[in-house]
C-alpha cells in the first residue's frame, strides 16, 4: 500500500510539472524565436563581392536568399545582425612547403603564428599559375620549393571595394586566393573594428605608401598577413602609428628592396614577426631587442649582414628564430645562451665563423630543432668539453660545413630523441658509436652523414624500420650492401651510398623496397649483374644511378616496369648487349650509358622529353634515327666513340632547347645531383649542378659521311659541337657565325681539316 501511494504522488508531481512547462511555452514571447537577419546594405556589399569574382571552387553557392547571415563563410552578431566575420580563405593555398637537399621538410602558413620554417632565399614570388603552382629555387647544395596550393580552389577576379561597408567586421580572411587582386587597400581603412586581416596571396596594386596608410587606420588590428601580395614599397616612416596593438605581422614574400623601417620597432606588442624572403637588407639591427614580447621571429631569405647583436639575448620569450639564407657573418655571441625558451633555431647558410662553446648552449633547455650551416668551410668550430651533457633534448639536428670532429662528440651521443640527423661535412673521422645508433634507430626517419671520413659497417649494425632517407655519400664505408636491406630498412625512399668503398653484388632485395624513390650507388666497387626483378610495385622510383662500378651482364628488361623512372645512369661499367626496348615504357629524361660495351642499333623509340642522351664509348652501330629529330628538349647528345655510319640528319634544327634557353628538359630532382663528363675544349670536364645548362653535340670518333648540314647552324645556344674523326666532306657552313654560344667548334675542326688535308695528299 505504501509503494502504491508513493507511485501515485510521483505521477501527480510529474503531471503538474509537464502542465507548467506547457504554460511557459504558450506564454513565451514570440520575439525569442525570431532570428536576427543581416543588414540590407551589408548584404548588398557581399553581393557586389560575389559579382566581382569568379567562383571557380563554388564556395559561394549558398549565397542566395535575403539572410546573408546564413551564407557560408559569413558570421553575424546575434543581436545587431551586423556581419562580423568573413572567411573565404583557400586552405590549399594557405600552406607553403619548403624543402632543401635531402633534409627536413617544413610546413608553414601565411598567418596567425603557425609558421614553422623554410629554407630558401632571393625568392621572387611566381604568379604564372597551373593547376598546382610551384616555385623552385636551387642554391648550392640546397633545394627548396614553394607550393602555392591548388589554385582550382582559389577565387579569381577583383575584390569589390564595397566590402568597406561592412563596418562591424572584426575578421576578414581571404588568404590563399592567389588569383585574386584588389585595386588598392583604401576600402580596408573603413573597417575600423577590424582585428584580424589575412590577405596573403592576394595581389595588391598600390602606389608607394597607400597600402600602409590604409592599414594605419585600423587601431584595433591584432593580426595582419600580407604575405606574397607583390608589395614593392615599405615606407621608412609614418607621421603617427595607430595599430600599436598588433600581435602578428606577416609581410613575407614581397619585393621591398629596402631596409627595415624604424616604425616597426614601435610595435612593442608583437609576438610574431615574419619578414622572410622580402628582399630586405642592411645591417642586422640592435633595435630588435626592444620587442621583448616576440615569440616568433622569421628573417630568413633576405640580405641582412653583420653579426648577431648581443641585444638578441633580451628576447627572453623567443620560441622560434630563423636567420637562414642571409649574408650574416661573425661569431655567435654568448648572449644566445639567454634564450632559454627557444625551441626552434634556424641559422642555415650564412658566413658564420668563430667558436661555439657551452656558453652559447648551456641554457637552451627547451631546444628541439637546431639547424646551422656556414658557407665558409669549417670556419665555425664547436669547441665543447668532450664529456659535457647538454640541457636540451633535440628532435632535429642539421649541422653542415662546421667542425665538430674529428671524434664523434659526446654531447651528441646523449641525444636520444632524434628523428632527423644531418651531420654533413663536419670533419668526423673514424666510426660512430653503435650505442648511439641503437638508441635512436627505431625512431630515426632521416640520416645524412655525407662528406666525412666515416668508416665501419653501419648498414649491418642495426635495423631502421622508419628510416626514409639515408645519405652516406663521400665517406670511407667499406662492406657489402646487406642482402636483406629491404628488411632492415623497409621504409626507405632515398638511398645514396655513392663515393664510398662498398663492394660485392647489388642485393636483389633492393627491388623489393616498395617506396624507393631515388637509388644512387655511384662510384663504388660493386660487381656482378644488375638486379633483374624490378616490378611495377616500385611505381615511385625516379632515379637509378649505378655509374662508375664494375657491373657486367645485360640491362634487364624488367626496368621497363618502372613507369616513373626519369633518370637512368649506368655509365662506366662493363655492361653488354642491347638497350632493351622496354625502357620506352619509362618516363626517361636522362639516359647515360657511356663507357660500357653495349651494342646494336641506336634506339629509335627515344621519347621527346629526353634532356640528356649519352651513349659514348660503346659498340653501337647503324645510323642516327630520323625520329630523333623530334627531341626538342634535348640539350646533350653524346654518341662519340662508336661505330655509327651514314649522314648527319638535316633536321637537328628541331633541337629547340639548343636554340631557346627557356626550354628545359627537366627540373632538378630533390636529393639527387646528376654527374656527367663532357668533352669540351679538348678536355673532359665533370659537370654536376650546372649540367642542366650545358648544351653539347658530340658525334666524334665514328664513321659518319656526307656534308655538315647547314641546319645545324641554327642551334644558336649550342656550346660544344664535335664532329672530328669522321669521314665528312665539304666545307664549313658559311653562317656558322650565327652560333654565338659555340666555344669549341673550331678546335675540333682543326683536327677535322687536318684529316681532310691528309686524305687529299
Amino acid at each position: 500500500m505504501i509503494n502504491y501511494n508513493h507511485a501515485v504522488v510521483l505521477f501527480l508531481l510529474l503531471s503538474l510539472l509537464i502542465f507548467k512547462l506547457g504554460l511557459c511555452t504558450e506564454n513565451q514571447s514570440p520575439t525569442n524565436n525570431v532570428t536576427v537577419k543581416c543588414i540590407k546594405s551589408e548584404r548588398e556589399a557581399l553581393v557586389r563581392f560575389k559579382e566581382g569574382v569568379i567562383d571557380f571552387p563554388g564556395k559561394l553557392f549558398s549565397w542566395v536568399g535575403e539572410d546573408c547571415c546564413q551564407w557560408k563563410g559569413v558570421e553575424c552578431d546575434n543581436e545587431s545582425g551586423h556581419v562580423t566575420k568573413l572567411n573565404l580563405s583557400n586552405p590549399a593555398g594557405r600552406r607553403r612547403h619548403y624543402e632543401y637537399d635531402g633534409s627536413d621538410k617544413y610546413l608553414s602558413s601565411c598567418s596567425t603564428g603557425r609558421l614553422s620554417s623554410y629554407s630558401k632565399r632571393d625568392v621572387e614570388p611566381s604568379f604564372g599559375y597551373s593547376s598546382r603552382n610551384t616555385y623552385e629555387y636551387d642554391r648550392g647544395s640546397f633545394r627548396s620549393r614553394l607550393l602555392l596550393g591548388d589554385v582550382n580552389a582559389s577565387f579569381s577576379g577583383k575584390i569589390s571595394p564595397y566590402l568597406g561597408n561592412l563596418s562591424s567586421l572584426t575578421h576578414l580572411d581571404l588568404e590563399g586566393n592567389y588569383m585574386l587582386s584588389t585595386k588598392n587597400l583604401d576600402w580596408v581603412s573603413s573597417l575600423s573594428s577590424l582585428k584580424y586581416l589575412y590577405l596573403g596571396g592576394v595581389k595588391i596594386n598600390h602606389t608607394k605608401a597607400d597600402w600602409l596608410n590604409a592599414i594605419n587606420m585600423l587601431p584595433s588590428l591584432l593580426e595582419l598577413s600580407l604575405c606574397s601580395c607583390e608589395l614593392e614599397h615599405l615606407p621608412s616612416s609614418l607621421t603617427s602609428l595607430n595599430f600599436t596593438s598588433l600581435n602578428v605581422l606577416d609581410l613575407s614574400y614581397n619585393l621591398f628592396n629596402t631596409s627595415i623601417p624604424q616604425w616597426l620597432f614601435s610595435l612593442t606588442s608583437l609576438t610574431k614577426l615574419d619578414l622572410s624572403f622580402s628582399n630586405l637588407g642592411g645591417k642586422f639591427l640592435d633595435s630588435f631587442g626592444r620587442i621583448g614580447s616576440l615569440k616568433y621571429l622569421y628573417l630568413g631569405g633576405n640580405h641582412f649582414y653583420g653579426s648577431i647583436p648581443a641585444s638578441i639575448g633580451n628576447l627572453s620569450s623567443l620560441k622560434e628564430l630563423d636567420l637562414s639564407y642571409n649574408e650574416m657573418n661573425g661569431t655567435i655571441l654568448e648572449s644566445f645562451g639567454q634564450l632559454s625558451n627557444l625551441v626552434k633555431l634556424y641559422l642555415l647558410e650564412n658566413s658564420w665563423e668563430g667558436v661555439i662553446t657551452e656558453a652559447q648552449l648551456m641554457n637552451l633547455k627547451r631546444l628541439e630543432e637546431f639547424m646551422l650551416t656556414t658557407d665558409k668551410n669549417q670556419s665555425l668550430v664547436f669547441n665543447v668539453t668532450y664529456n659535457w651533457f647538454p640541457p636540451f633534448s633535440l628532435k632535429s639536428l642539421h649541422l653542415e660545413s662546421c667542425l665538430i670532429g674529428p671524434k664523434f662528440p659526446f654531447w651528441l651521443q646523449d641525444q636520444s630523441e632524434l628523428t632527423h640527423v644531418t651531420l654533413k661535412n663536419v670533419g668526423i673521422v673514424g666510426t660512430i658509436p653503435e650505442e648511439w645508433f641503437s638508441t635512436i634507430s627505431s625512431q630515426l626517419t632521416h640520416l645524412d652523414l655525407s662528406n666525412n671520413q666515416i668508416k665501419g659497417n653501419l648498414l649491418y649494425q642495426l635495423v631502421f624500420p622508419n628510416l626514409t632517407k639515408l645519405f652516406l655519400r663521400s665517406n670511407l664505408f667499406s662492406s657489402p650492401i646487406p642482402s636483406n636491406i629491404s628488411d632492415l630498412m623497409p621504409s626507405l625512399q632515398y638511398l645514396d651510398l655513392s663515393e664510398n668503398h662498398f663492394y660485392g653484388t647489388i642485393p636483389l632485395s633492393i627491388s623489393k623496397i616498395k617506396y624507393l624513390n631515388i637509388l644512387v650507388l655511384r662510384s663504388n666497387y660493386l660487381s656482378g649483374e644488375l638486379p633483374y626483378h624490378w616490378n611495377e610495385s616500385q611505381i615511385g622510383l625516379r632515379v637509378v644511378d649505378i655509374s662508375y662500378n664494375n657491373l657486367c651482364g645485360k640491362i634487364p628488361s624488367s626496368i621497363g616496369f618502372l613507369g616513373n623512372l626519369s633518370i637512368l645512369v649506368l655509365s662506366n661499367n662493363n655492361l653488354s648487349g642491347e638497350i632493351p626496348s622496354s625502357l620506352q615504357n619509362c618516363s626517361i629524361v636522362s639516359m647515360d650509358f657511356g663507357g660500357n660495351r653495349l651494342s646494336g642499333n641506336l634506339p629509335s623509340w627515344i621519347e621527346s622529353n629526353i634532356f640528356i642522351l649519352r651513349l659514348r664509348s660503346n659498340l653501337f652501330s647503324g645510323t642516327i634515327p630520323r625520329k630523333w629529330c623530334n627531341l626538342h628538349k634535348l640539350r646533350i647528345l653524346d654518341l662519340a666513340q662508336n661505330n655509327i655510319f651514314g649522314g648527319i640528319p638535316n633536321c637537328f634544327n628541331n633541337f629547340t632547347a639548343m636554340v631557346d634557353h627557356n626550354i628545359f628538359g627537366y627540373k632538378p630532382i630533390e636529393n639527387y645531383t646528376e654527374k656527367a663528363y663532357i668533352v669540351t675544349k679538348g678536355r673532359e670536364y665533370e659537370y654536376d649542378r650546372t649540367l642542366q645548362f650545358v648544351t653539347c653535340i658530340d658525334l666524334s670518333g665514328n664513321s659518319l659521311t656526307g656534308r655538315i648540314p647547314i641546319q645545324i647552324t641554327s642551334l644558336t645556344r649550342l656550346g660544344t659541337l664535335n664532329l672530328s674523326a669522321n669521314h665528312l666532306i665539304g666545307s664549313i657552313p658559311k653562317n656558322i657565325g650565327n652560333m654565338r654560344w659555340l666555344e669549341t667548334f673550331f678546335f675540333f675542326f682543326f683536327f677535322f681539316f687536318f684529316l681532310m688535308r691528309k686524305r687529299k695528299n
